[in-house]
């Protein structure tokens, strides 16, 4: 088993992958994400997951915005790539194509659609482990996939050698118990995938978040997660209650629209552009997503 020297712990940022108003991917932007990351103490970038909308990017561009964020980090902060598929070999090849490019890991959110059984979860996972040497990040988020990866599957891909951490997001935090007991490995990494329950998740032994909240609170984020480390739950809590209110309100159209519509009112992107089938925030929502960016103390 790996330890979490890959730098798997703490506030890692589900980066949204900034676009131009044509739909191309604005590195100008993406330079300025990064900077903004690397001044605020998140812990990794995570590079085209889910909310860096790794569903409507060719293979060609999720490889290509991956690389660029490589290459503007240069070694300043650690970076995951998103390499999840709902085709074993999708994911293979894609995740094949991080070899030896500087990636610490992978993120592989479960099939989605498919809807395998916990069998075929298992023999997903354990073909892209077996192929390749790059450390392996299991991703379960059910409300978005339609696919739940339970603690029982996890446990037995916990045993492969580069499996060396879950990104639970359901938001059920009798899960980290569960897996803990099931795993009984301590450097087995559990990490949040819910900012609404991050704080709770990190004191019932998990090891940090992924989170689409730190998009735009990027230095909030890491405090917390460095109190929490610390044991100081009392002063992450109050803190975090702060940004509560952003936790719900990221999430009141379908993400990544009203993250990316926070980044271009904070002036860390240029556009919000989004590509079909997603949309721009509604005026409704903008109304929403502001008025916790100005609880937080954002704005």
């Amino acid at each position: 088993m790996v330890s979490d020297h890959f730098g798997f712990t703490g506030s890692m940022v589900a980066l949204i992958t900034p676009m131009d108003s044509a739909g191309q991917v604005d590195k100008v932007s993406l330079q300025k994400l990064v900077d903004y990351h690397i001044a605020s103490g998140t812990s990794a970038i995570v590079s085209v997951g889910t909310t860096g909308e790794s569903a409507t990017l060719s293979h060609d561009e999720h490889v290509a915005v991956v690389l660029a964020t490589l290459e503007v980090a240069d070694g300043r902060i650690p970076v995951i790539a998103g390499t999840g598929a709902n085709a074993t070999a999708e994911a293979i090849s894609l995740t094949s194509r991080f070899e030896n490019t500087g990636v610490v890991g992978c993120l592989s959110v479960t099939p989605y659609y498919n809807r395998p059984s916990q069998e075929g979860l298992y023999l997903h996972y354990k073909a892209v482990a077996e192929n390749t040497d790059l450390p392996q990040i299991l991703y379960n988020v059910p409300s978005r996939t339609g696919c739940d990866l339970l603690p029982s599957t996890a446990a037995r891909l916990a045993k492969l050698k580069n499996i060396v951490a879950f990104k639970e997001a359901t938001g059920n935090l009798s899960r980290v118990s569960q897996i803990q007991e099931l795993v009984n490995d301590e450097n087995f990494i559990l990490l949040s995938g819910d900012d609404i329950s991050f704080v709770d998740f990190m004191q019932l032994g998990g090891k940090g978040v992924i989170s689409v909240t730190a998009n735009v609170a990027a230095a909030e984020m890491a405090q917390i997660c460095e109190l929490a480390e610390q044991g100081e739950f009392l002063k992450a809590r109050s803190l975090n209650n702060r940004l509560m209110e952003l936790h719900h309100q990221l999430f009141v159209e379908p993400s990544p629209t009203p993250v990316k519509w926070a980044c271009r009112q904070l002036g860390l992107i240029a556009d919000d552009t989004l590509r079909l089938p997603m949309i721009p925030l509604t005026q409704e929502g903008q109304i929403s997503v502001d008025k916790a960016l100005k609880v937080a103390g954002l704005l």
